[in-house]
């Protein structure tokens, strides 16, 4: 396959919304290969590894163990690799490797590398990140685990177990939602676990409160305008500079920038910022373009497709009457968003292979034998994907349903025995 097919630098908006980036065309086999030896390189001769989500909540945490650990790099070649992007945007036009899919940056063999090791991962790759941490990483080391929950703790069993035997401590800072049998098998396994409520603090939070060490005010204003993003209360206009800057470039930079300067971000980052949301705006405007409204239930559904912010493309829907939005991006994935009216979007996610919290999950249906199926896919906008995702949208307003009319006839029942004691 040529190189231009795959580059979405060269592909008008429309195509470029529709089609999935470029890694998504790159073989497992070879991420993994690419992963694994970047994790070797950055733990085996670290003190500290940190395990973490790469959203701006994830990196908030690392930032707050570099610190504590007095060990963050030296933010001027990560600003100097700024202001050469920046360049290049107003001059030309982004670079190959530079589109929404996030990771602008330089992934340099020579960069420095912190005694403090990040370690990116979600919740599909924890398993591995675990498993890699515990095989390169020095014996004694202290480990943790940020902004990630395990949707089945079998699948991390004996991962967490090998990388406690090599670690000195491990600690598990989170906010999702957590069942108390997962819970406490991560404690039983010897991991010191904190979980934070989801609907009122962010991992950052989470981290700050537990890590013991004393943290001066820019650090609480940075988890303070984190959590305004991640659990979408939206009051402050930086949460959106924070999520945009930690998605589009390398988890680096992002930690060095932020722990550096904290939610008061340098001007030519803030230039940077600018400047791609140019483009990440027509995105959300093509996804808008496109989108559907299901009444599903009690509740109406914004449906759409497209490669986009779905945090941005859900408060479009919200403000056009929906209740909940569903985001289906281009490589099968899909993004579920919530409102004070629908608080089941993990129900829904959990229903087709995800989860999440009640107002924000995600979710990959199981329905992509081959690249047939992927194709079909993009050619129709994510069809069979939104239908199977409406399916789970009608099972979960069925079992709401089933809940209401059971408690109704649990009050029922307690009237008619109050009305026969009298």
């Amino acid at each position: 396959m040529e190189d231009e097919l795959i580059d979405s630098a060269r592909l008008s908006l429309s195509r470029k919304s529709q089609l999935p980036g470029k890694g998504f065309f790159y073989p497992d086999s070879l991420d993994e290969d690419y992963a694994e030896e970047r994790v070797k390189e950055a733990v085996e001769d670290a003190d500290v590894v940190v395990v973490a989500d790469t959203d701006a909540d994830g990196l908030g945490c690392v930032a707050l163990v570099r610190e504590m650990y007095d060990a963050a790099l030296d933010v001027a070649s990560f600003e100097e690799s700024v202001a050469e992007r920046v360049e290049r945007w107003e001059s030309e036009a982004p670079a190959e490797d530079e589109d929404d899919s996030g990771e602008d940056g330089d992934e340099d063999e020579e960069a420095p590398r912190s005694r403090v090791a990040l370690v990116g991962a979600g919740p599909y790759s924890l398993d591995d990140a675990l498993e890699r941490v515990a095989e390169y990483a020095p014996d004694g080391i202290d480990a943790y685990v940020c902004d990630l929950c395990p949707d089945d703790y079998r699948w991390i069993a004996d991962e967490l177990d090998a990388l406690v035997a090599k670690a000195a401590s491990v600690s598990w800072y989170d906010h999702h939602q957590w069942d108390d049998e997962t819970m406490q098998a991560v404690r039983d396994a010897g991991v010191e676990l904190v979980v934070g409520e989801s609907d009122e603090e962010c991992s950052t939070d989470v981290t700050l409160r537990s890590l013991d060490h004393e943290f001066d005010d820019r650090w609480q204003e940075l988890a303070a305008v984190t959590r305004d993003h991640d659990l979408w209360i939206k009051e402050d206009d930086r949460s959106d500079d924070l999520s945009d800057y930690a998605y589009w470039v390398n988890p680096e930079e992002y930690v060095t920038v932020v722990g550096a300067y904290g939610v008061d971000l340098p001007p030519i980052v803030e230039q940077f910022i600018e400047l791609r949301r140019v483009e990440k705006q027509q995105l959300i405007d093509a996804a808008l373009s496109r989108a559907e409204m299901k009444r599903v239930g009690p509740w109406t559904v914004g449906v759409t497709y497209g490669r986009c912010s779905q945090n941005e493309v859900a408060e479009g829907l919200r403000e056009r009457g929906a209740d909940a939005a569903v985001v289906v991006k281009p490589a099968g994935s899909a993004s579920i968003r919530g409102s004070d009216d629908f608080e089941h979007a993990h129900e829904v996610a959990g229903q087709v292979n995800g989860g999440g919290h009640p107002k924000a999950a995600g979710c990959k249906p199981d329905i992509y034998d081959d690249m047939l199926d992927y194709a079909h896919h993009w050619t129709t906008n994510g069809a069979t994907t939104k239908r199977v995702i409406l399916a789970a949208f009608e099972r979960v307003a069925e079992d709401v349903e089933a809940e209401a009319e059971a408690e109704t006839d649990r009050d029922d029942d307690e009237d008619e025995g109050v009305e026969t004691e009298r």
